[in-house]
């Protein structure tokens, strides 16, 4: 039953943490850790095919007449552009609309020399958005603009290479124009399977299990390189060879501005540029699927329960910190090696097994230490009990056999004495035969006796041998009422309850004082009542006067011997029985203890 709960608990801890890992925090931790990681990972290096962000930015626009002249502007940067003999030009504007004739006509003589020319298309309510159709024959390709933001947080890690929507000739899909443009500078066709698209060599990780093949950016720290569309001419020579992309980055124009992992806020064209250079390198992240991170938690949740199950002490603890270590670095180095590892569901897992195994096993412990601790007190309590009640009878023998040792005594006399010794004796074996069934009983090794016998004969024999007690303090002892009815268990033990209550109603009872037995019988039960005119207790003393080794403050002050442990092995003995244990007192008057017993019909009537 133990190990069941233990498994149980662990298990818990591994859906919580791990349902915990799909919710919305979860969710946020992973892509802050993911940032973290970007921040501090080695800069990657650059390819000589490198990209390169021709921007027209605010001094362009300032210089050139404005947003006005955009097709002036574009054009004068491709004439520049394609002088400085790129490999591949892909444009970040989206050319849907007729302008001015001739500065549409300028501007398609301007694409129609440049080699390799990419021009955008956006999908607008699910119907693409394509350039003019004098611009599109003019270019190698058109690539979609559509860098994934993150729901929960806005930054842009992710770019969909593959997107589909209404075209003219019906569902058409469309490459990403950062794929185009790594396609356009390799001269390799790209290449699709389930899991991945290859161009030439380079396999892109970008499953279509996932939806629109979205491809991790991992942009670059320094960012991409970027020149002026003012100042091309005195870069060209850092243009020869390079993917160029054009686009719109000042802030009063560029429609899109999106936020990297680093917390920079970049122009869409440089998030294109970003993903070009991430295929170029052929150094990409992939985002492991939900089973490696359920198998890593499920690891950890088996190292902890092993752990703390097997070890204790600091070596389990140092177990438990040596999975909390691997929960946290394990992200890390599997980051390095280009695998995305979602963090907060293994490591809560990891935390959680962890603190809950300790608890469990703690509690567990101590429920154990309890327990050692309790039957430690029960054989301290047996030893003092056995020590009180066998008191008397070793007495009674080390008294008769000194005086028969040291008195030269009558044969009457002796026989006497050797009749007490012989009597003592056998009545210390039952004390102790009583003492180990009473023992085995609260421990549960002992089936009680079924046997029957009259409640007269105990009531009978308990105060035959309590009298002498009585007659020596000068107090009279009486069975006011017959005891009908015949009791089921063990006679022995019950003898012992009902003598144990008659001579502590005698030990606390003052000489020349009245103590009088009742029984009655009714619904099948038999109540024999024995009441004093002791000392008494007040309602505190009557709630703890069946523990363990309690004295009442007046008996102790009495001068009488005893240790607290009788009343409770009566009441044990009562309680296994099936039955129960009543008392009445008050201080000055007096005590009644009721023992209340199931009766049988059968009927003996005896009075005292």
């Amino acid at each position: 039953m133990r190990r069941v709960a233990y498994i149980a608990t662990l298990t818990g801890c591994l859906l919580v943490g791990t349902l915990a890992g799909w919710t919305a925090l979860g969710l946020r931790v992973d892509n802050y850790v993911y940032d973290q990681l970007t921040s501090l990972s080695k800069a990657p290096e650059k390819r000589a095919q490198g990209a390169v962000v021709v921007s027209i930015d605010e001094a362009t626009l300032q210089a050139q007449g404005g947003m006005r002249e955009i097709r002036p502007i574009l054009a004068n940067a491709l004439d520049q552009i394609s002088a400085a003999q790129p490999k591949v030009v892909a444009l970040d504007l989206i050319l849907a609309d007729k302008g001015d004739d001739a500065d549409d006509t300028r501007l398609e003589a301007a694409m129609r020399a440049t080699k390799n020319l990419i021009l955008d298309c956006e999908l607008v309510a699910e119907k693409w958005e394509d350039p003019l159709p004098r611009f599109r024959s003019a270019a190698a390709a058109v690539g979609h603009v559509h860098p994934e933001q993150d729901r929960l947080d806005g930054v842009s890690r992710v770019i969909s290479l593959e997107e589909t929507g209404q075209g003219a000739s019906g569902r058409e899909r469309r490459w990403a124009l950062s794929l185009e443009a790594f396609r356009l500078a390799s001269g390799q066709e790209i290449v699709e399977s389930p899991e991945e698209l290859t161009v030439g060599s380079t396999a892109i990780p970008a499953s279509r299990a996932d939806g629109a093949r979205p491809m991790l950016i991992r942009y670059l720290p320094d960012g991409v390189e970027t020149i002026s569309a003012l100042n091309i001419r005195d870069h060209a020579a850092q243009l020869r060879g390079r993917v160029v992309f054009v686009g719109v980055t000042a802030l009063s124009a560029a429609r899109d501005r999106l936020v990297n992992p680093y917390g920079q806020n970049v122009p869409g064209v440089e998030v294109h540029a970003h993903a070009f250079e991430t295929m170029a390198r052929g150094q990409f992240l992939e985002r492991l699927s939900n089973v490696p991170s359920v198998g890593m938690s499920i690891a950890f949740v088996a190292a902890a329960g092993l752990a703390f199950a097997f070890f204790s002490g600091w070596l389990a603890y140092a177990v438990a910190v040596l999975i909390l270590a691997v929960a946290h670095i394990a992200p890390v180095v599997l980051f390095r090696q280009g695998f995305v590892l979602p963090y907060f569901g293994p490591a809560g897992v990891a935390w959680l097994s962890c603190a809950g195994a300790a608890t469990y096993q703690h509690f567990f412990v101590r429920r154990q230490l309890t327990r050692a601790e309790t039957e430690k007190a029960r054989y301290q309590q047996a030893i003092h009990w056995a020590a009180h009640e066998m008191r008397t009878p070793l007495t009674a023998i080390q008294g008769s056999s000194e005086i028969m040792t040291n008195y030269a005594l009558t044969p009457e006399k002796s026989k006497q004495l050797s009749e007490m010794i012989n009597a003592e004796s056998k009545r210390l074996a039952k004390l102790i035969q009583t003492f180990l069934n009473v023992e085995r009983l609260a421990e549960g090794h002992m089936e009680l006796k079924r046997d029957s016998f009259s409640a007269a004969e105990v009531v009978d024999t308990c105060m035959g041998r309590v009298t002498p007690l009585a007659e020596r303090k000068k107090i009279r002892l009486s069975l006011d009422t017959g005891v009908e009815g015949t009791l089921v268990g063990d006679r022995e033990l019950m003898e012992y309850a009902l003598y144990n209550v008659l001579t502590n109603a005698v030990k606390y009872s003052p000489s020349e004082t009245e103590i009088h037995v009742t029984a009655e019988r009714k619904n099948g039960e038999l109540r024999v009542a024995v009441r004093d005119q002791g000392i008494g207790m007040d309602s505190k003393e009557l709630k703890n006067i069946f523990q363990k080794f309690y004295r009442t403050k007046k008996a102790e002050a009495s001068g009488e011997a005893g240790t607290g442990i009788g009343l409770s092995i009566v009441e044990q003995i009562v309680t296994h029985h099936g039955g129960r244990m009543e008392v009445t007192s008050e201080p000055g008057k007096g005590s009644c203890f009721t023992m209340v017993l199931a009766a049988n019909a059968e009927t003996a009537d005896r009075r005292g």
